[in-house]
């Protein structure tokens, strides 16, 4: 990863923990924007959810990860048998994911899809980029829910999961989100001092009893607008 010199890390300590469902296979959390959902190389970047689950749930494993600025729904497992399930859930993409995102600009279509393969930048790692000949197929459906003065609020549903993929679809219809430190434009990143982009819910099947599971975490930058 490429060291940003002026980022320091400043992981949020209120709530520490934000768990809305428990039972003995899993647990499911609402993660606050800016926190690592697995550790860093670095030991200032040892604090993450993982380790803070760890230390009240230590049998807790990752089974999927949010970007460290995207907020929202995380779910891990709580022991081996659930972790393989939850697992192959989403390798066969057997969940349901929504996001909510802010992006910048007047949408010229109120739903449509993002069909454009992807892989890393590795120069400017972790950046990723549309890449026709070596990218891994990824795909995006959208949804207009508001349209604002200068932004968006848009209803995002990622098809595939690869990383970064709903930063650098949005970036690619030219609709950055705002306050994307990597993908957006100045005038995008000045109107939000973090990433508008949260993981809203989350349907998966039960490791155990199969019963279908839906958990939803409210977004705390929905119903403010930005200004200049």
């Amino acid at each position: 990863m490429v060291a940003n010199p002026d980022f320091i890390y400043r992981p949020p300590m209120s709530p520490y923990l934000d768990i809305i469902y428990q039972d003995d296979d899993l647990v499911v959390l609402n993660k606050q924007s800016g926190i690592l959902s697995v550790p860093g190389r670095l030991a200032e970047h040892q604090d993450c959810l993982q380790h803070r689950v760890m230390s009240v749930l230590p049998t807790a494993t990752i089974v999927h990860r949010l970007d460290m600025a995207t907020s929202g729904i995380i779910v891990m497992a709580l022991n081996k048998a659930a972790h393989v399930d939850i697992s192959r859930q989403f390798e066969k993409r057997l969940t349901q994911k929504s996001y909510l995102a802010r992006v910048y600009g007047q949408l010229s279509e109120i739903a449509g899809e993002v069909d454009l393969p992807l892989i890393c930048d590795w120069p400017n790692r972790p950046k990723q980029k549309v890449d026709f000949e070596h990218g891994k197929k990824a795909l995006t459906k959208y949804q207009l829910i508001a349209q604002e003065s200068e932004t968006a609020l848009v209803e995002l549903t990622p098809v595939t999961g690869r990383s970064h993929q709903l930063r650098v679809h949005m970036l690619s219809l030219g609709h950055p989100i705002i306050g994307d430190r990597l993908y957006a434009h100045d005038k995008a990143l000045a109107l939000s001092n973090r990433l508008q982009l949260h993981a809203k819910s989350l349907t998966l099947a039960h490791p155990v009893t199969k019963e279908a599971l839906t958990f939803t975490a409210p977004c705390v930058f929905e119903g403010h607008i930005p200004q200049a």
